[in-house]
């Protein structure tokens, strides 16, 4: 059986309360044998950490503060999310997801770079890679980079949707691409970033309950549909399944040092 990681699904969200067991078994049952749970705020720790502590051989952890939980409050919840993960260090596999969401609102634009700056701060400190979440705000997002003067960072592109450019760019700065469901969209323009990158730069992700794939476009997205983005991505590299999961598995594990 091909073996595969999830390297972004919130199995923790209520989304996933009546069955959880049941996603958990389905993932398995795909060949989908570890999945990565990315921390979003201080509202949602407690599960993720349960869900982790409640079957260690499947699951590890990130912590981090998620852009669009950034409001008045942010410091606050910044310090719980430091404590957390500074006091807990050994759980964790990356720090994340972090990074800039323009889509919504433009509010609290300054604050989300400075918690950002933070954050990739904490990542170099600790030496763990981190998870980007980015929407709205790639030109944002590079020239942040950029302005940290480091030659290389460590990380990925979680559920990436910028341009084959940017794509390559965020390549040549050492990231990974984070590939998920919306690569099996009809329309969806990762089709052409897919072909374009080396797959020895390409994670794969659901982002469970979110942007479930083809043939489950619309419906609760889950870890087990992984399998769906695995096979999209043979597809346009014109590669074995078994070679596709091999190499993506082998880039997840090297990254998150699994």
């Amino acid at each position: 059986m091909i073996q595969l990681i999830d390297t972004h699904s919130h199995l923790y969200d209520e989304a996933f309360d009546n069955d959880r067991n049941d996603a958990v078994e389905r993932a398995l049952q795909a060949g989908v044998g570890l999945m990565l749970l990315p921390a979003i705020d201080p509202d949602s720790y407690q599960q993720q950490h349960e869900l982790a502590e409640s079957n260690p051989s499947c699951f590890r952890e990130m912590m981090g503060l998620h852009p669009t939980s950034i409001k008045e409050d942010y410091q606050q919840l910044l310090a719980i999310t430091k404590q957390l993960l500074f006091d807990h260090r050994e759980r964790y596999v990356a720090v994340g997801e972090i990074g800039l969401d323009y889509y919504w609102d433009r509010t609290f634009e300054q604050q989300q770079q400075e918690v950002l700056i933070t954050q990739m701060g904490w990542a170099q400190e600790l030496d763990l890679p981190v998870t980007l979440h980015v929407r709205n705000a790639y030109n944002e997002l590079f020239e942040l980079l950029r302005s940290l003067n480091r030659s290389r960072f460590k990380g990925v592109m979680h559920c990436f949707g910028g341009t084959v450019e940017q794509a390559l760019e965020a390549i040549e700065m050492g990231l990974h691409i984070g590939i998920g469901g919306v690569v099996t969209f009809k329309k969806s323009l990762m089709a052409d970033v897919v072909k374009a990158i080396p797959l020895t730069s390409i994670v794969l992700e659901t982002d469970a309950p979110y942007l479930a794939p083809v043939p489950h476009r619309g419906h609760r997205n889950e870890s087990a549909f992984v399998l769906h983005v695995a096979e999209k991505v043979a597809q346009l590299k014109e590669l074995p399944l078994e070679t596709v999961a091999e190499i993506t598995t082998a880039n997840a594990r090297k990254l998150f040092k699994l």
